[in-house]
C-alpha cells in the first residue's frame, strides 16, 4: 500500500521559512515525477512546484525565487524549502508523486493528507 506521509507545516510569521518534507513508502519500484500543490481557503488548489526524476523543476510565478523544490530518490522523498514567506502563501499544502508500483504497467497518480502552512502579517 503506497502512502505519502508530510511533515514540517506549521505556523510563521511573514519573512520566516519553512521546510515541507514527504516520503513515500510501499510497493514502490519507481517514482517518476514530485511535486507539492496548495489550496488555499475559498481558492482551488493549485501546483506550486514539480520536479521530474531527472531534476527538471517547474514552479508556480508567485513562489519563483523563494521556494526551492528537491528530491531524495534513493529515500524516495521530496522537499520544498520555502523562504521569505508571505501572508498569501497561507493554505494546506499537499505532496504528490506519480508512483511505479510492481506488477502495474503504469505509473499512478498518489497524494499525501495536507499539511498547514500558516503565515502571519
Amino acid at each position: 500500500q503506497v502512502q505519502l506521509v508530510e511533515s514540517g507545516g506549521g505556523l510563521v510569521q511573514a519573512g520566516g521559512s519553512l521546510r515541507l518534507s514527504c516520503a513515500a513508502s510501499g510497493g514502490i519500484r519507481g517514482i517518476d515525477a514530485m511535486g507539492w500543490y496548495r489550496q488555499a481557503p475559498g481558492k482551488q488548489r493549485e501546483l506550486v512546484a514539480v520536479e521530474t526524476r531527472g531534476g527538471t523543476t517547474n514552479y508556480a510565478d508567485s513562489v519563483k525565487g523563494r521556494f526551492t523544490i528537491s528530491r531524495d530518490n534513493a529515500k524516495n522523498t521530496v522537499y520544498l524549502q520555502m523562504n521569505s514567506l508571505l501572508p498569501e502563501d497561507t493554505g494546506v499544502y499537499y505532496c504528490t508523486a506519480a508512483i511505479r508500483e510492481f506488477l502495474l504497467p503504469r505509473p499512478r497518480d498518489y497524494w499525501g493528507q495536507g499539511t498547514q502552512v500558516t503565515v502571519s502579517s
